[in-house]
């Protein structure tokens, strides 16, 4: 092929995926950024360390089984032997494994470029974390909002850095129960991990605002996947749940490198900005290109945003230092 048409070549890529819409090879070069995926060695975090690894970001994997993150690892090195990668331990659902992972992070990174807190936990029967939480509101939202409170200096010593919190369109149909957290009175399954969605999604947006108020910059980004096809249908559900979205509506559901799009996007695009919520552009937000699409007003709720902020702060005993940053 000619230098000629190469170059024709590349546009023509370029226009098609303007064409079909953003996906994972209209990412700019990343060489020389480096991230944190959390839930990184399957389904959307898999993809999602993929993605970047391809575009030259160093990535961390940030995964609760070490053996599973070395093989997710080997998976994209068979085939990109030069992507940069480590693989470190960190359990969600567990603060003081947070503690140490951020701990652990710090000698060795003088900055990060993003975070992408995309790890989760769907849908099991009642179970509480090492402390005493609800595993899901545990692990979906308190482990997160740990882990960036304790990687907001390294994330403020990057380049445009992003944390992007990845939530579901079940935020809408959310609620906070500040009476039962932990869901001692009444465990429902499915309304626990709507719970913890919504927090996600209160979260990102609250945190975007403090950064925005206090001058900071990084930017916080929310995304959703969609309807995609990953064993977080099936790994933890029981019963109904499982059957539904783990066999029933499975084959309505896209591929993890599709689901992945928004998250990647947030993470990336120089177009998202601080605030923005994106998701899938097609019917119901199930699938499709990125963009930005409508957050619940209950997650942009000032007085709800307050409250599980100050609760957040008391369980995990982690206090965003906005002011030196």
């Amino acid at each position: 092929m000619t230098q000629q048409q190469s170059q024709e070549h590349g546009r023509h890529g370029q226009q098609q995926t303007r064409k079909g819409g953003w996906d994972a090879a209209s990412m700019p070069d990343l060489t020389g950024r480096a991230y944190v995926v959390t839930g990184a060695n399957s389904g959307l975090g898999l993809a999602t360390t993929h993605a970047l690894a391809r575009r030259g970001a160093h990535v961390i994997l940030a995964v609760r089984d070490e053996g599973k993150g070395h093989r997710a690892a080997a998976e994209i090195t068979a085939g990109q032997p030069d992507a940069r990668l480590e693989v470190r331990h960190l359990d969600l659902a567990d603060l003081d494994s947070v503690r140490a992972f951020a701990a652990a992070l710090h000698p060795d990174h003088a900055g990060l470029d993003g975070l992408i807190n995309n790890a989760g936990v769907m849908a099991p029967p009642r179970t509480l974390s090492a402390q005493g939480h609800e595993l899901q509101f545990a692990a979906n939202h308190l482990g997160h909002f740990a882990l960036t409170g304790l990687l907001l200096d390294l994330l403020s010593a990057g380049d445009n850095s992003r944390v992007v919190n990845v939530t579901s369109t079940n935020h809408r149909q959310g609620s906070l129960f500040f009476d039962d957290l932990s869901g001692e009175r009444a465990y429902a399954p499915m309304a626990y991990y709507n719970q913890s969605k919504l927090a996600g999604a209160v979260f990102g947006h609250e945190l975007h605002r403090r950064l925005a108020e206090a001058g900071s910059p990084v930017h916080s980004v929310l995304a959703h996947p969609g309807y995609t096809a990953t064993n977080l249908q099936t790994a933890a559900p029981t019963g109904l749940v499982k059957f539904l979205f783990g066999r029933l509506l499975k084959p309505l559901a896209q591929s993890p490198d599709r689901g992945a799009l928004p998250q990647l996007y947030a993470a990336t695009a120089p177009e998202a900005k601080s605030g923005d919520f994106i998701g899938p552009d097609g019917m119901a937000e199930l699938r499709g290109a990125p963009k930005p699409v409508r957050l619940s007003p209950k997650a942009t709720h000032r007085e709800t945003a307050h409250r599980l902020w100050d609760i957040s702060e008391q369980l995990t005993d982690v206090h965003f230092k906005f002011r030196d940053i």
